[in-house]
């Protein structure tokens, strides 16, 4: 027999033609990849079973129904709950202190419970400190077995002094194993570095592993890493682990047993300062109103991102064509970035476009096409003329905030 390996130029060609029905069965699954951190990531859907919808996407199945090889999908309405994990009486604590900004979990926070998770393992408990009101809804499917609220005005706006006696409290009661806090600019960082100064603690800072024992940070400008043995204080950099995905956690409510004393503030809160969104690096923006092919109105949009307070961004098309600088161009050949809401209007998605926005929360989608890889990419989707909804946006914005301020006076 023979081993040269045959070409099948029929395969061939329905790999590169992305409309066929038969094109997304023949491309290699991809299983892990690199981070932007250096952090490899995996695919938690490569292994799963599921099936081909109407849309030629696929669609994952944990529920076993369509195993056997059956090319129609069968209705059931029944939804799968994923397993329960409960501690009754956790041998110790894994005390976690989330940003949670706009009062919701952000990725970073994720990775952070995450890596709690991975630290607690089967015996411990992961406790969250949550400050003030929050907003979130999945505290039990991001790994939380114990959520410890602390309300007050106290602890509204920027009171780190506060809050550190909060969590000098917190420490007292629970004696947690460990301590990690997001190392961010969002307020994680410098609370972290005041609860180990604080505390006395020595802590590792940027670390993006915690492996055996041993904990791995960045340092020297991202371009070295320092391993330690873990200490208890830890502020963890994004990617430092896997979110939880698999599990479903108690998140029981728990009250701090000792009063928190008032603190005297040597810092007064003058509220936030306004920015020009125009002069806010678009790596560091949070709402950012992309334009690309689609836009005929470039006015209107720049109006649209003025009314919104967004950042402006671009595709490499739009910018191309002269109708934004280079530096707004938004992608893998342009600027990778990390917003909390990127709005796409008139982006169809190419592979470097989406690739440059893989770290958002959230996306938003404005096209004419619903079949384009940004409609599919999106978490919302407006099927329609750019211009017409940019006005109806700009048009609702402005009564709203002209409502408020008639409430207000």
């Amino acid at each position: 027999m023979s081993d040269i390996i045959r070409r099948d130029p029929r395969a061939e060609r329905i790999a590169r033609n992305r409309l066929h029905p038969l094109h997304a069965a023949l491309q290699p699954q991809q299983i892990q990849w690199m981070g932007p951190n250096g952090i490899v990531r995996k695919n938690p859907h490569a292994a799963a079973a599921g099936f081909i919808g109407p849309a030629g996407l696929k669609r994952i199945d944990r529920s076993g129904a369509q195993q056997g090889g059956g090319s129609k999908r069968q209705s059931s309405s029944a939804q799968v709950q994923l397993p329960l994990h409960v501690i009754e009486q956790p041998a110790f604590i894994i005390a976690v202190v989330p940003d949670m900004v706009g009062g919701r979990l952000s990725s970073h926070d994720k990775d952070l419970l995450g890596l709690a998770h991975q630290l607690a393992g089967k015996d411990g408990a992961v406790l969250a400190v949550v400050f003030g009101e929050h907003k979130e809804s999945a505290f039990d499917t991001a790994g939380i077995d114990r959520l410890l609220q602390l309300e007050g005005d106290e602890y509204g706006g920027y009171s780190p002094e506060q809050r550190v006696l909060a969590l000098r409290a917190v420490d007292n009661q629970f004696s947690p194993r460990h301590w990690l806090l997001p190392d961010s600019r969002t307020g994680g960082g410098e609370l972290g570095r005041r609860l180990a100064s604080s505390l006395g603690e020595r802590p590792a800072t940027r670390v993006w592993q915690v492996k055996d024992g041993q904990s791995t940070g960045r340092a020297g400008a991202g371009r070295e890493d320092i391993a330690r043995a873990a200490p208890r204080l830890i502020l963890a950099a994004a990617e430092c682990a896997e979110p939880v995905s698999e599990t479903r956690h108690e998140a029981r409510s728990v009250e701090l047993s000792a009063q928190v004393p008032r603190n005297l503030p040597r810092i007064e809160d003058l509220g936030s300062v306004a920015v020009d969104p125009a002069q806010i690096p678009m790596a560091e923006s949070e709402f950012i109103l992309s334009g690309g092919n689609g836009v005929k109105d470039w006015a209107l949009f720049h109006r649209a991102a003025v009314t919104l307070g967004a950042t402006e961004g671009a595709s490499r098309v739009a910018v191309d064509d002269g109708h934004m600088p280079r530096a707004r161009q938004v992608g893998a050949t342009g600027t990778w970035v990390t917003a909390r809401v990127y709005m796409a209007v008139g982006i169809s998605g190419a592979i470097q476009h989406l690739q440059g926005i893989g770290a958002c929360d959230k996306v938003v989608a404005i096209n004419l096409d619903p079949g384009c890889d940004m409609i599919k990419r999106a978490d919302m989707a407006v099927i329609g003329d750019s211009a017409a909804i940019l006005q109806a946006l700009i048009e609702r914005v402005e009564a709203y905030r002209n409502g408020a301020k008639r409430d207000a006076a």
